[in-house]
């Protein structure tokens, strides 16, 4: 089966997506969003505590109370056990029919990893306490594992068509570009979290000055709420720049030069949706809007560092098969 794979790649070009391969990837990206999703909604609603301090039950019952913190935390621990059956199925079928691409198994096999690593914190989180800097890892691992579904997702559907882009070269300073900026909006992914986590929201209760000042003082809460802000401006900066170099090589290489486009548009996006959850005062739909764009931007920034690297090349007896 891998043999006649690879020889249909190489010979066509194209490697079809079978139909049920393909609902499995799209449904597992999909629910994987929405997990994160409801992370969110389970922090930003106050229900991480929802079932108690019991897990996998819900305050040792099967089925939750029959009242909204509960319902949320226990939705939340259901979506993702269902998100968890589907990364293993996507990753046993994908990586049987892809072998010959060495990019789907890493990804595959990585997703895995992250979503146990994520359940294992989560159940860590509930059974026993944890401080906010572990808490706020929480999130940015659900990230890594979205990205390492998203990706082979995206590779099967560009090995479709027939081109992934990625046989012809960037810069070496637009590759290193690309990868700081998917580190450093990491990073603010974390301080985001780690607002969260501290209930520094409202720290600064004006935008874009906090609490009147340009530069207020910076301890406590504030501190924490300030530094997360300049975080944001600076990925804004750094964003910008990408888009900007990337219009040089656009020519050579549109797909960089559109998913640095999406990025920077994303990241103004976020930058505008945290001013939203301040101005609003915490409101629930300004802080699921802030979570959800934050994960697309996270998503087009790891699309952006699947399209910087080089292409693979084919085995010498593959080359020769085509020949």
């Amino acid at each position: 089966m891998q043999e006649a794979a690879e020889l249909r790649m190489s010979v066509a070009g194209r490697a079809p997506i079978s139909k049920r391969l393909r609902v499995v990837s799209i449904l597992t990206v999909f629910v994987m969003f929405l997990v994160l999703l409801m992370g969110a909604l389970v922090t930003n609603s106050g229900s991480a505590e929802g079932c108690g301090s019991s897990w996998p039950l819900c305050d040792g019952k099967l089925l939750p109370a029959a009242n909204a913190h509960s319902i949320i935390e226990y939705s939340h621990r259901a979506v993702s056990g269902i998100a968890g059956i589907l990364v293993v199925l996507m990753t046993v079928w994908a990586v049987r029919e892809y072998r010959f691409r060495p990019e789907i198994p890493f990804l595959m096999y990585t997703a895995v990893f992250f979503i146990v690593v994520q359940a294992l914190l989560g159940a860590a989180a509930v059974m026993w306490p944890q401080p906010d800097l572990v808490l706020a890892l929480h999130f940015g691992i659900s990230l890594t594992a979205f990205a390492a579904v998203l990706l082979p997702t995206i590779l099967m559907f560009q090995m479709e068509r027939g081109t992934t882009h990625r046989s012809k070269p960037i810069s070496k300073g637009l590759i290193r570009l690309v990868w700081f900026s998917v580190i450093y909006v990491y990073v603010i992914v974390y301080s985001g979290a780690y607002v969260r986590h501290t209930n520094s929201h409202l720290a600064c209760l004006d935008w874009p000055l906090c609490n009147g000042a340009l530069i207020p003082e910076l301890s406590g809460a504030v501190g924490i709420q300030f530094a997360h802000r300049v975080a944001a401006a600076l990925g804004l900066v750094f964003l910008a720049w990408l888009f900007v170099r990337s219009r040089r090589e656009r020519d050579v290489r549109p797909d960089i030069y559109l998913g640095s486009a999406a990025s920077f548009g994303l990241i103004a996006l976020q930058v505008l949706s945290g001013a939203y959850v301040v101005l609003s005062h915490l409101t629930l739909t300004a802080m699921m809007v802030h979570s959800a764009v934050i994960t697309l931007l996270f998503g087009a920034l790891s699309y952006l560092c699947l399209q910087a690297l080089p292409e693979y090349r084919p085995r010498e007896r593959e080359a020769a098969a085509k020949a």
